[in-house]
């Protein structure tokens, strides 16, 4: 028996009954939208909770959306007899029974899906039931007699193809799968569920306590991975991730868009989806590189918090709060006391609201001692007093995190005490204005200044912590960016994405350990991914060639799939020519050109529709014009690569800024050059 049948080699009945399968389920997923939509909130009593309980159908209902171009299911496991899987004593006697409930055949799918008698038409691939379909081997049938994977063409099922997995045969590549993983694509970013690789699965799988960072190769599904996990954790931890909230966080609002309906599409409608700027302040302010180093070091923590703490000065006088005839003080002394005790042992609002309350404390103690019996509503009145106000004022002035910051970089002499020997002078000169602004009202931020209010304002109030937070291509995030996503997992767990070898920012991570140390998830595990599955051999072997000198100890990715005639390199080629070849060919077309010369492409490409790939979104066109510096993290079909080059010299990490570029292309890379190419492209 071969180790595969394709549909046509089986009866045509057996593909029918697969097929009206597949009805009976989407019958059965638009019953349970239709009963869902049918519910209401009105016996929820109050109108709080009529609203909260009409969010909560909402979401049900679009989780239950159907999407008739994509398969319900893809997969079915045809599990082995109770007496076979009995007779295997390693097995996990309480795994067995979980399952006893469950038929023999098992369909996987994106979602469960039901009929009216709660009988399951298909399986969660996020159940454990359904691991068996990505990790079963016929080394390890994991209890499956028989794997089937299913074709389909758009939303209908057209093959089927069956790996037998209890009869130790070894097992031939699959056609289905490399069919999907070849899949022309076109639009946004699609979900991996049928394609999952058993490495790729134990990372989706990973427990919600485990911080995991993946370094991807390019083409490793390192991005789709990260995705899943999340929503594999949502699956299985849902309340608890109700309550704590879920995170992506990407490079830029193009990405996000590219990304935007793979977790809806697996039913996922809850999920925040925000960048760097997003979710620490949208500031682009023009700064020299170097500066922005700077400001990005880990240094930067003492130094504000050296900043914030120097606001606060010695008192000098006690307080003296007046009741009718009576006079009650708190000596000077009693208040330098007070002040020290809570330096340093609470965040800079909590104190400052914590010293009022302890002065007004002390003034209720000299109430009781005259033979008052003052209760909370006293004390509040007086923490609230003119003579208490002014002297909090004068001791431990109300601030902003804007305030700190503009006298940081305003005020030389201050930013030396707050520097201390954490900044030498030379860099201390560096983050100095030299043209200050009038006040902090009026500053003009940069990114990097993004993520030192962040810092300040953790300081002030502590940060709130989700339950798990996705941060994609992270070996460009700065130390203090890092510190920043840190503070919003610091109570749970991160799924942390990159590749060092696409480090395009001159603070670029080398280390993995030292990105996990700043997020505050040192026992975070590595892993990593080698083998790709969307880049083709020959593409990414030409890009590899740039590897010894952006990132000398990374392996050399290898791919799946040899690509022959997939890599075309033309001097003096024309870009109208390469795109109209394309364009005769099927799925999505990205031009990627050095960011200078978008509009002189663009110009070049006047003939054929296309657009420009805007830094906030991503235009679903099936040609796009893209600036290198977006290209990161997205992915096309054909990819025309201009003046690698200009590429190069345009920003201080060119060459890995060039590897990501030639490194998005799934079917073809075609590269068009005038100038002479860069030499270790040559070599």
């Amino acid at each position: 028996m071969p180790a595969s049948q394709l549909a046509p080699d089986i009866p045509s009945d057996v593909l029918a009954a697969e097929q009206a399968h597949l009805a009976a389920s989407r019958a059965a997923l638009k019953a349970m939208r239709e009963h869902a939509q049918s519910l209401s909130a009105d016996a929820a009593g109050d109108w709080v909770s009529q609203q909260i309980l009409q969010s909560l159908l909402d979401q049900r209902v679009a989780a239950l959306a159907d999407h008739p171009d994509t398969p319900l299911f893809f997969g079915r496991l045809d599990r082995e007899a109770p007496e076979r899987t009995s007779a295997r004593p390693e097995r996990d006697e309480g795994a067995e029974e979980e399952q006893a409930d469950l038929p023999t055949t098992i369909y996987v799918g994106r979602r469960h899906v039901h009929d009216g008698h709660s009988k399951p038409l298909v399986i969660d691939w996020r159940a454990p039931v359904s691991r068996a379909f990505y990790q079963a081997s016929p080394a390890d049938p994991m209890g499956v007699a028989r794997r089937r994977r299913f074709g389909y063409h758009g939303g209908a099922l057209t093959a089927f193809e069956d790996e037998p997995l209890g009869e130790g045969v070894e097992l031939g590549p699959s056609k289905i799968l490399t069919d999907e993983i070849e899949r022309p694509r076109t639009g946004p970013m699609r979900d991996i569920v049928a394609t999952i690789q058993p490495d790729q699965d134990e990372i989706v799988r990973a427990t919600l306590a485990q911080t995991v960072c993946v370094q991807g190769a390019p083409g490793t599904g390192k991005t789709a991975v990260g995705l899943h996990r999340a929503a594999y954790l949502l699956f299985t931890h849902r309340e608890r991730l109700a309550r704590s909230g879920v995170m992506i966080v990407g490079p830029n609002r193009a990405f996000l868009s590219y990304i935007s309906s793979v977790l809806p599409a697996l039913g996922e409608v809850k999920v925040d989806q925000t960048t760097v700027a997003g979710l620490l302040g949208e500031h682009a302010a023009p700064e020299d590189p170097l500066v922005a180093a700077v400001k990005g070091d880990a240094r930067m923590a003492a130094v504000l918090d050296r900043a914030l703490w120097l606001h606060i000065v010695k008192p000098e006088e006690g307080v003296v709060y007046t009741q009718g005839v009576y006079r009650f003080r708190v000596a000077d002394y009693e208040v330098r006391e007070i002040v020290a005790s809570l330096r340093g042992t609470t965040r800079y609002n909590p104190g400052r609201a914590a010293l009022a309350q302890r002065l007004a404390h002390m003034v209720l103690v000299r109430m009781e001692q005259r033979g008052e019996s003052p209760d909370d509503r006293v004390q509040d009145a007086v923490a609230r007093s003119k003579p208490v106000k002014q002297l909090v004022e004068a001791v431990w002035p109300k601030l902003t995190p804007e305030q700190v910051l503009y006298r940081l970089l305003s005020d030389r002499e201050f930013l030396a005490k707050a520097a201390k020997s954490d900044l030498p002078p030379e860099e201390q000169e560096m983050l100095i204005w030299r043209k200050p602004y009038r006040s902090w009202k009026s500053a003009k931020w940069s990114a990097a200044d993004a993520a030192l209010l962040d810092e300040l304002r953790d300081l002030m109030e502590r940060t709130p912590s989700l339950g798990h937070l996705v941060v994609d291509e992270a070996q460009d995030l700065s130390e203090m960016q890092l510190r920043a996503l840190g503070r919003r997992c610091r109570n749970g767990s991160a799924t942390v994405l990159g590749d060092l070898a696409q480090g395009t920012t001159p603070w670029s991570t080398s280390s993995w350990q030292s990105v996990l140390e700043h997020l505050g998830q040192r026992e975070g595990e590595v892993t990593e991914l080698t083998l790709g599955f969307r880049v083709p051999r020959e593409v990414l072997d030409y890009a590899a060639r740039l590897l010894p000198s952006i990132a000398p100890g990374l392996a050399a990715p290898r791919s799946l799939r040899p690509g022959a005639g997939s890599l075309s390199v033309r001097a003096g080629g024309s870009v109208a020519e390469a795109a109209k070849e394309a364009l005769a060919k099927e799925g999505s077309i990205g031009v990627i050109v050095p960011d200078a010369r978008v509009a002189e492409v663009s110009a070049a490409l006047a003939g054929l529709p296309h657009t420009v790939l805007d830094p906030d979104s991503a235009e679903d066109h099936r040609l796009l014009v893209i600036p290198a510096t977006l290209a990161k993290g997205l992915e096309y079909d054909h990819v025309i690569v201009v003046e690698p080059a200009d590429i190069v010299e345009a920003e201080p990490r060119g060459l890995a800024r060039l590897y990501v570029v030639l490194t998005r292309a799934v079917t073809s890379l075609t590269v068009v050059h005038d100038r002479p190419l860069p030499a270790e492209l040559t070599a």
